[in-house]
């Protein structure tokens, strides 16, 4: 998936970036219109502009409008300061330490988050070589755009003319599926190394191929990854593994190197063996955890990381391809945990709990493996409680292995739904239209009811005029 395009259309760093000026897609050469936009997401737009604000839809949600799919989040950018947006939406919360975001919230526990345009840091681009720069600064929408990951990612949206807003040549890419990092990608990584997990997730989800510059400087500086906090690359990790493209970003973690620094406990196992073979079913293991994502999107982190573990844990103890008694596997277990902890436990800052999961789910799975029998399980493991969530895993591994089809009774009816309030679940389906240019109508001072939560009687207040807990006035 890498691409030999043309740099040429990559923008200028530094000084001369500066004088770079905005190229201006009218709503007749691109395909987001205003029906596209989510209601909530609208309703703080016109808000912001009604107060004499600048306000933008920008990054993941413009990029998803333009390639046809519904946003995840409809994350907004404004010249407005937080203590100004505070004032402006009563029922919202300042989070961030490095910068501040104000999060507004609506009804149904939904939150949309508005973000100050923020300066280049004079440490990203031209200062001394340290990872992580310092706090952002308020800054301009061109300086906004340059700050950002991808070019893919900096494009902006304004509604009084429905036109996308593009400093960084990200619409070219778009069009072209290209992934590129804004500026310099080397010098861009080395200020924070979590820029290549993003370049390769967005890679991975959309097919697209990454330019030539920014695949060399992910492949030099892969290493880099182990000096970023340990719990945003454990964030980023279980993003890509729960992102419905394991398969694609496993391809491309492993061709890069980031795989191995992400699991470095695979490092001995590549030496050793045969590493086609390994990486055979690695990727069989990333397609079937889409495939299980796609039925039911509703997997825990450990069954995820688990499957990923399972060539590494056959190879480091047969743990599959060998029978062992209960007692042994016992032990067994406490090996595989020591070696859990001292690897990914502590590269990406795994919990106790989700390790230990880990592990019991790796060790159920052997115990399934050796012990299915022609007429079906034996009835003693039929009444274990992990029966159930091992069987899961069992097919997993089947399908990976053999082929085999997972059964359809693993999946619950309403399986193709996420849970509500789930850490996963996408916005509401958003109402779309095609060819539509913004109406006056449209423009019009927003009235939105859905900011301000209904007032709730008091549990105990009587239905019934004339009394209160059920008793009646004479």
């Amino acid at each position: 998936m890498l691409s030999s395009a043309d740099n040429s259309a990559q923008p200028a760093t530094g000084t001369a970036a500066a004088t770079l000026t905005a190229r201006i897609i009218p709503p007749d050469r691109h395909p987001i219109t205003l029906a596209m936009l989510d209601r909530d997401a609208l309703f703080v737009l016109k808000k912001l502009r009604d107060a004499g604000f600048s306000g933008y839809l920008v990054g993941g949600g413009v990029r998803d409008l333009y390639l046809g799919k519904t946003p995840k989040d409809f994350d907004i950018s404004t010249d407005a300061r937080p203590g100004q947006l505070r004032r402006l939406f009563p029922h919202s919360n300042t989070i961030g330490r490095r910068f501040r975001l104000v999060q507004v919230f609506f009804r149904g526990g939904k939150t949309i988050e508005v973000s100050t345009l923020r300066s280049l840091s004079e440490h990203d681009l031209d200062g001394p070589e340290e990872v992580l720069a310092p706090n952002n600064t308020f800054g301009t929408l061109s300086e906004d755009a340059r700050r950002r990951d991808l070019t893919i990612n900096s494009l902006f949206f304004e509604i009084n003319g429905a036109t996308i807003i593009d400093y960084v040549n990200g619409i070219d890419d778009l069009d072209q599926a290209i992934i590129r990092i804004v500026g310099e990608p080397a010098k861009r990584i080395a200020r924070d190394p979590v820029r290549i997990l993003r370049a390769i997730r967005h890679a991975a989800r959309n097919k697209f191929s990454i330019e030539a510059r920014t695949w060399q400087a992910i492949t030099d500086n892969c290493e880099k990854l182990t000096l970023c906090p340990t719990s945003r690359l454990r964030d980023e990790l279980f993003k890509d593994l729960s992102g419905g493209a394991a398969g694609p970003w496993l391809e491309l973690a492993l061709d890069s190197g980031v795989f191995l620094t992400l699991f470095s406990l695979y490092q001995p196992a590549f030496s050793e063996t045969s590493a086609a073979a390994l990486r055979s079913r690695l990727l069989n293991l990333g397609h079937g955890i889409d495939r299980l994502n796609r039925r039911d999107p509703r997997q825990p982190d450990y069954l995820l990381l688990a499957l990923i573990l399972i060539p590494w844990a056959d190879w480091r103890y047969q743990l599959f391809s060998k029978a062992r008694p209960s007692p042994q596997l016992f032990q067994l277990g406490r090996e595989i945990r020591s070696d859990i902890d001292a690897g990914i436990g502590l590269q990406l800052n795994l919990s106790r709990a989700l390790r230990q999961e880990m592990v019991g789910i790796l060790v159920n799975l052997a115990q399934l493996l050796h012990l299915r029998q022609q007429q079906g399980w034996p009835k003693w493991l039929r009444k274990k409680s992990y029966f159930q969530r091992g069987l899961l895993l069992y097919h997993l591994y089947l399908e990976a292995t053999t082929g085999a089809p997972l059964p359809e009774e693993l999946f619950p009816a309403d399986a193709e739904e996420p849970a509500a309030g789930h850490s996963r679940d996408r916005l509401p389906h958003q109402r779309r239209a095609q060819g539509e240019t913004p109406t006056h109508a449209e423009l019009q001072p927003a009235k939105h009811p859905a900011e301000t939560p209904p007032r709730k009687r008091p549990a105990l207040a009587s239905s019934r005029k004339g009394g209160i807990f059920g008793l009646k006035k004479k």
